[in-house]
């Protein structure tokens, strides 16, 4: 058997409504079908799950596939080929010599990585056993103690640490932690996130006044045309606005102000793509205001949906974050630096409008407000891809090297944003807003400090204690061994050597 990945749009009734799913298409009796059960699970989950998780979803069920042509022939009962096929999801199928008869030449996946992907392939056979009577591959049984123990931790651990903990079922989870899977995965390692990689807040000006020129317009007299404002924009955004890098390409053109009680600063809200508040400027045919943005760009936009829901180069993902409004569903982007980070925004942003304007760029095909300016696409959503190629173009007009390792991609100006918050010793809490997380743990990753900042601070605990110390801090064993015997001796009994 084999098969093949495809972007699919199914449609389901007479609204010609589609949903664009990936599908996996298998050779059978020498045509082509769609694997069914996978086109309906994905169905089932189209409005709370997102095209990646889709895909993955996908990915572990062609991993199955290859592994069942490959294997079917060893293997009586499902759970016995599922347990054998868990393990080389982790192990690998490649041997000691470097060979793999089944010509599948796995390498291994990392534990997270696996653990992911297995635990979906299982709610999946869940779900085909009770929608199709399928045997499920990994049933169930009842827990040994040492697992409900496990089950019980994971409990209240999580129950601790959610805002409705209290609202949790203890006779629920009690019955919960009875059961484990049939085949157990290996536990993750655990530690620290490693170290954040952040961009250096010394080299930020740099990168916006001297990365974001536009070739052949260094010396230019008119500063409209002299930079990318549209980069700028956003770079100020991830870097003083602590946003994630796909959260800008949701904005519209209305969602910039100015601040009513700072006029100089921007006011700048980040709605949900499509519960967001719809502007007041455009009636449905029933005469009323359109009750969220999906509403209001089906209305005014045919054509054009919510970017998350986009396929392609429109896709911009969005992540959920704690919104500060469940009125009208917004996040309102907290500027750190206070200040500087909302007036250098402002102006930027009118320059901006400025090269839309003489761009010819209105609003009149659709509202977002980054557009590109390449003649394909003119007027076009701008997209993620094209920012991440400019601000790589920016990052090496300054010097750098644009890396994750260096913290100079565009992800590194979140993680600024949250070792700045650490360095001003700003609450967690403050943080936890600043950033839109949904948990207060989640900001771990962005206010770890840094190797070399641990590095320095064990360094002066070292001097401190040094210095205070009545035994000197030698780096020779043989001579620390023999001070602490001679500071012992007259307590303990020598021992013959």
């Amino acid at each position: 058997m084999t098969h093949v990945r495809v972007p699919a749009r199914v449609v389901t009734d007479d609204t010609g409504i589609r949903a664009e799913i990936p599908a996996i298409l298998v050779e059978e009796g020498g045509q082509c079908i769609a694997l069914e059960p996978v086109v309906d699970y994905l169905l089932a989950n189209y409005q709370a799950r997102s095209l990646a998780w889709m895909n993955k979803l996908c990915q572990v069920v062609e991993m199955l596939l290859d592994y069942v042509a490959a294997n079917h022939a060893y293997f009586d009962k499902p759970e016995d080929l599922f347990e054998t096929f868990t393990q080389r999801v982790y192990t690998g199928t490649i041997g000691d010599d470097g060979r793999d008869p089944s010509n599948l030449y796995w390498f291994p996946k990392r534990t997270k990585t696996a653990k992911q992907l297995l635990t979906m392939l299982s709610e999946f056979s869940d779900w085909m056993h009770k929608k199709y009577g399928a045997i499920p591959l990994n049933p169930w049984r009842e827990a040994t103690i040492f697992e409900q123990r496990l089950n019980w931790a994971a409990f209240i651990n999580k129950s601790q640490r959610s805002f409705l903990g209290h609202l949790d079922s203890y006779a629920d989870a009690a019955a919960a932690a009875k059961q484990a899977r049939n085949t157990r995965q290996r536990r993750a390692p655990t530690g620290d996130h490693g170290e954040t990689k952040a961009f250096p807040d010394d080299r930020f000006m740099e990168l916006l006044f001297v990365g974001f020129t536009v070739p052949g317009k260094q010396d230019s007299p008119d500063i409209v045309e002299r930079y990318d404002w549209r980069g700028i924009c956003i770079t100020i955004l991830l870097h003083w606005g602590g946003l994630r890098v796909s959260e800008p390409f949701h904005l519209w053109v209305g969602d910039i102000t100015s601040d009513p009680l700072k006029p100089d600063e921007a006011y700048v809200r980040v709605y949900h793509p499509i519960d967001g508040a719809a502007p007041k400027d455009f009636r449905g045919p029933d005469g009323r205001y359109l009750p969220n943005r999906e509403a209001y760009l089906q209305a005014r936009y045919p054509g054009y949906r919510p970017r998350h829901r986009e396929t392609g180069n429109r896709k911009s993902g969005w992540k959920n974050p704690k919104l500060d409004d469940t009125t009208q569903n917004f996040m309102h982007v907290h500027w750190l630096p206070a200040g500087i980070g909302g007036r250098l925004f402002m102006q930027a942003w009118k320059l901006y409008m400025y090269q839309r304007m003489r761009a010819r760029i209105g609003a009149d095909r659709h509202p977002f407000l980054f557009v590109s300016f390449r003649s394909l696409q003119h007027g076009e959503p701008y997209t993620i891809d094209a920012y991440r190629d400019a601000h790589a173009r920016a990052v090496r007009r300054i010097g750098l090297t644009p890396a994750k390792m260096n913290g100079t991609t565009e992800h590194g100006h979140r993680h600024a944003y949250g070792q700045r918050a650490r360095r001003g010793a700003v609450d967690n809490i403050v943080t936890q807003k600043g950033m839109h997380h949904k948990s207060i743990e989640s900001q771990a990753v962005y206010t770890e400090p840094s190797i070399s900042e641990v590095t320095a601070a064990l360094e002066k605990a070292n001097e401190t204690l040094s210095s205070g110390q009545s035994l000197p801090m030698v780096p020779d064993l043989e001579t620390l061994v023999s001070a602490v015997k001679k500071k012992q001796s007259g307590n303990l009994t020598k021992k013959g050597r």
